[in-house]
Parts: structure tokens; C-alpha cells; sequence
């Protein structure tokens, strides 16, 4: 099995969301294509590199083409450029300043990176500019006062689905197998112990020494194999999480259970994944997108499909992202710009609910953001290529206890 990277290319949602798309008549707009002058944003992302999200932006991107088509605000369209990071510090550093300094942004929307937050949020502080992150992965996303991610991140999406794996599943011995990227080690630490706090499970084996885009990832499955255990977690992106398949497939792991992140949620893994021995289980940081019952995405995989951006998480979280950003535009009076736009996220006293997350996102006057606290565990059987509800509903941490 082979999955390469990634291309760039609700009826139940709020009737906010819903004028994004459905013509924008809030907008105050004619309806005709916005021409006024431009309401600048930008993103910072890694849209090359060892793991790239290109998503986000893209999702963002078609939001605002399509609230420009539709009038824009008062006739003013929204000017988005998205800046590659390329998973590099200094570029990371650069592509902030090109944002900040170069465009002349009012905020970051829809940005995702893997360190972003890490090297550019004190930058932004300083700055008085606001981020509305599409994919937060760092933990500075989730603990700064200037960003606030739409998405519930890898350490909470750790402790689900490894709470998941042990309490709902009934796996006794969990092998972990961690991708670490700039500080992120105490993070995901935090996350275990807070599993093993809740549940009294521990890791029986656990190697912080895998690498992101490994070519071989057989060494490190074969110590999970030695080490008996019933379940590998894995923090991996979609290739890398492929790559973990595929080595264990090779040895022929087939009771081993996989318990992996949200950055592996796609059909197209889901159509590759050849193996997944007893199951390949995630929770989904939003609506599962994959279950075409579920009304909370016709809008978002509508527009999605529209714009040939590919139906994933991160475009889940960019979209989102997009969206609140308008519907924060929509509530302001008097001049739009960079200190009157980061006032008003501050300002903010009650969450914009979506059906396509399980709760409301919030920015507000806090000095740390993580408003997304809820996963949809969802799952690739044996046998199948596509992925399945795992639970009817919503979880949060506070579902698992010992």
C-alpha cells in the first residue's frame, strides 16, 4: 500500500455560515462580484516540507472567492494570500513578516503549520494581530493569546483516541510510535498523562524517535510486534501514518489495532489502506465528513468539491475558519483594520456555533485558546475502504474514566 501526499488543489449549520455561501446576503453586498477596496488577509502555511497541509488555506481561499463573487463586504472583497512556511523556522519567520509587514494583513485566517505558532507567536502579540487558525499543531496554537485554532489539535486528538483504544475497545497494551516537531514533546506528554490519569492505562512501549516522512517505518513497528502489544498509537500525517500500515502489514501484524490522529482522516487513505489489521481508529476533530447522513457538511463539501479543494480535515478547519472571520467582519461598525479587527476578536463574550464542530468556537480576551474540545471516533474495518462511525455522537475526555 502507497498513499502520497496530499494535492493542494450544514443544512445544519448557523444561519451565519449559511449566508457565506448562500449568497452572502448579509453582506450588505449587490450580489455582483465585490470590486471596493480589499480587506487584506493572509495565512501562514506549510505547503511544502516533510508535512504539508494545504487544505486549510485552499478551503479559506474558495470561502472568500465565494463571498467576493457574492458582494463582499459593503462591496469590499477580501484579499487573501496564503505564504509557505515550508516547515522551516526562518521561513516560517519570514513568511509572518511578508504577512504582517509586505500585505499589510488585518488578521491570519486559515493558517497551518506545523510551527508557526511556535516561532511566530510573539510576533504576532507585539504586533496586535489576531490568528484564526484552520489547523492548529503546535502548542503555542492552543496557548497564546493572539491565535485561536478551529480545531481541537493533536494533543487532545491523543488523549481520545487513546482513551478510545482503552476504554471503549478494550486494549490493554498500547505501543506508541512519536513524530516529534520543534517543542512539541512536553505537549504530547501531557496528553498521555492525563490519559493515564483518567483510565490508569500506560504505554507498554513507547519510542519518541520516529521520524516525520520516514521511507521505512518497519524497525519501529517490528518494536511494537516484540513488544506484544494489541494496539500501535501513531501521531503520524496521512503518508507517514500509511507508512506505519504498510511496515505492519509486511510482518504480518494483523491483531494489532491502530489508533491514529485526525491528520489521517481522508477517503483517499481510507481507499488505500489495503491493511489495517483490526481496525483503524480516529476521532474526527469534526462532523465526519464521510457519513453522508450527516447534514453538517452538504454546504462546506459542496463548496469544497466546487473549488476542487480536497474533502479533508484540514479544508473542514480552513472553511471554519474563513467563516468565522466573516461572520466576525459582518458584526463590526466603522473602519475595518488590523487594530480594530483584533479588538473585536478579543471583544468576543459568546462562542459562533457550527454543527460542523461539537462545540462553539470562541476567540475572546483569554490569554490561552482552545475552544474545540470534542472528537467523533470514526473507523476503516477490515475489509472496507471507507470510514465508518465508530459512535453515534460527539466525545469528549470527561467520557472516559476509569
Amino acid at each position: 500500500m502507497r498513499i502520497s501526499k496530499r494535492t493542494i488543489a450544514i443544512a445544519a449549520i448557523t444561519a451565519g455560515s449559511a449566508l457565506v455561501l448562500a449568497g452572502c446576503s448579509g453582506s450588505s453586498g449587490s450580489g455582483s462580484t465585490a470590486t471596493g477596496d480589499p480587506i487584506v488577509v493572509a495565512s501562514v502555511n506549510a505547503l511544502s516540507g516533510a508535512a504539508t497541509f494545504p487544505e486549510a488555506s485552499a478551503a479559506a481561499q474558495a470561502v472568500f472567492d465565494e463571498f467576493n463573487a457574492s458582494g463582499g463586504l459593503n462591496g469590499r472583497p477580501i484579499q487573501y494570500t496564503a505564504l509557505d512556511d515550508k516547515g522551516d523556522p526562518s521561513a516560517a519567520s519570514s513568511a509572518a513578516r511578508d504577512a504582517v509587514e509586505s500585505t499589510n494583513a488585518v488578521a491570519l485566517v486559515g493558517s497551518a503549520s506545523l510551527l508557526d505558532c511556535e516561532v511566530n507567536s510573539g510576533y504576532y502579540e507585539k504586533n496586535g494581530i489576531v490568528s484564526v487558525q484552520g489547523t492548529g499543531v503546535d502548542p503555542f496554537c492552543f496557548s497564546t493569546p493572539n491565535i485561536s485554532p478551529t480545531n481541537a489539535g493533536p494533543y487532545l486528538d491523543t488523549q481520545l483516541t487513546l482513551s478510545y483504544g482503552s476504554q471503549t475497545l478494550g486494549l490493554k497494551k498500547i505501543c506508541g510510535l512519536l513524530e516529534i516537531a520543534g517543542s512539541t514533546r512536553a505537549a504530547y506528554q501531557a496528553a498521555f498523562d492525563a490519559w493515564t490519569k483518567a483510565t490508569g492505562q500506560d504505554f507498554a512501549m513507547l519510542d519518541d524517535t520516529v521520524p516525520y516522512g520516514g521511507s521505512d517505518y518497519t524497525p519501529y513497528v517490528i518494536k511494537a510486534k516484540e513488544a506484544g502489544c494489541d494496539a500501535i498509537y501513531s501521531n503520524g500525517v496521512e503518508p507517514d501514518a500509511a507508512g506505519v500500515l504498510k511496515a505492519a502489514e509486511a510482518q504480518g501484524m494483523n491483531d494489532m489495532t491502530f489508533l491514529f490522529l485526525t491528520s489521517a482522516y481522508s477517503a483517499q487513505f481510507a481507499d488505500a489502506a489495503t491493511f489495517v489489521g483490526k481496525g483503524v481508529y480516529v476521532p474526527a476533530e469534526f462532523a465526519p465528513y464521510t457519513d453522508s447522513s450527516n447534514a453538517a457538511n452538504s454546504d462546506w463539501s459542496a463548496l469544497m468539491q466546487k473549488h476542487d479543494v480536497p474533502l479533508t480535515s484540514f479544508a473542514q478547519g480552513g472553511y471554519l475558519a474563513a467563516t468565522h472571520f466573516i461572520e466576525m467582519l459582518k458584526s463590526m461598525t466603522g473602519d475595518i483594520t488590523r487594530e480594530t479587527v483584533t479588538a473585536a476578536f478579543k471583544a468576543q463574550s459568546a462562542g459562533y456555533e457550527n454543527a460542523m464542530a461539537g462545540t462553539p468556537w470562541l476567540f475572546g480576551p483569554g490569554s490561552s485558546h482552545s475552544s474545540n474540545t470534542a472528537g467523533w471516533p470514526i473507523v476503516i474495518k477490515p475489509g472496507e475502504t471507507t470510514w465508518s462511525n465508530a459512535a453515534s455522537t460527539w466525545v469528549t475526555a470527561a467520557s472516559f474514566s476509569k
